[in-house]
């Protein structure tokens, strides 16, 4: 198969507000995820590091399966489940990742999403959001009772409606394909609360390595208040990808308006080059 070469940053901050980084990230192809705990000083650190400990095991392989992916969700979802057992608050964890996995012969994105944490996806200069929040604030703009634009300040905006550690919450998972020329951005709320989507726009275009990318979103955030941890991490598709569509390379930005695949069968997982998203 042809490899899929990606150049990949990352930074997690504990912003300029909290006393401790509830959140993790893990940033080794073909893994890239951000976790944000939950729990607290007593076990919000410990739930997110749980999660990246579920997927560390494909760090390093070029050829990973849908259902391992799967898998690992699950096993987050022990992992986190147990953590929370042994505290008084309990525990949990957002979960938003991109892993690249084999599907039909070819290699894709296969993006995962619990709670608020973020994917985002620039090509050229088109910026869309690939996961759609599990969170009170996002429920409230589906309903339209309040613009996106209100998301960040909205009260109660941390309130999510799933969680990594509940049963009752499953992942969203659909399939991207990988594209020569795109740059993936994969965040916590910490980081798009306080920028806006016009500022990640921006952030994402100004040319930097990926690592350089990461390291300037967060301090744009840490500049804007840095008022939860922050997170970033950022991953350069260099080649290996399929050439961009046309439309995809216009400029602006977009939210996605696919409804991601909620169950865990595999093979009702969407490609979105079979249903594309559009803003």
């Amino acid at each position: 198969m042809t490899g899929i070469v990606v150049m990949a940053g990352a930074r997690s901050d504990v912003g300029r507000v909290r006393k401790l980084n509830e959140d993790a990230v893990l940033a080794q192809y073909p893994v890239f995820l951000v976790a944000d705990g939950m729990g607290g000083h007593e076990a919000g650190d410990l739930a997110s590091a749980a999660v990246v400990d579920a997927f560390r095991h494909l760090v390093g392989r070029d050829d990973v399966q849908p259902e391992e992916v799967v898998t690992a969700v699950e096993s987050a979802h022990a992992a986190v489940s147990q953590v929370a057992g042994r505290h008084a608050r309990g525990a949990g964890s957002t979960l938003a990742a991109l892993v690249a996995v084999v599907q039909n012969g070819s290699h894709a994105w296969l993006v995962v999403n619990i709670g608020d944490s973020r994917v985002y996806r620039l090509v050229g200069s088109s910026l869309e959001q690939l996961t759609v929040d599990h969170s009170v604030v996002q429920e409230l703009v589906d309903a339209g009772k309040i613009s996106r634009s209100e998301m960040s300040t909205y009260p109660g905006r941390n309130v999510i409606t799933r969680a990594v550690g509940d049963s009752q919450s499953p992942a969203d998972y659909w399939l991207s394909p990988i594209v020569t020329g795109e740059r993936m951005l994969l965040c916590s709320d910490g980081l798009s609360n306080d920028l806006s989507d016009e500022a990640v726009l921006a952030g994402l275009s100004l040319g930097g390595s990926a690592e350089q990318t990461a390291y300037a979103l967060v301090d744009q955030a840490l500049a804007r208040g840095g008022r939860d941890n922050i997170s970033a991490v950022v991953v350069d598709v260099r080649s290996g990808g399929l050439a961009p569509r046309a439309d995809e390379v216009t400029g602006g930005f977009a939210t996605s308006e696919q409804a991601a695949v909620q169950s865990i069968e595999v093979d009702t997982i969407t490609s979105r080059r079979e249903r594309p998203i559009r803003g």
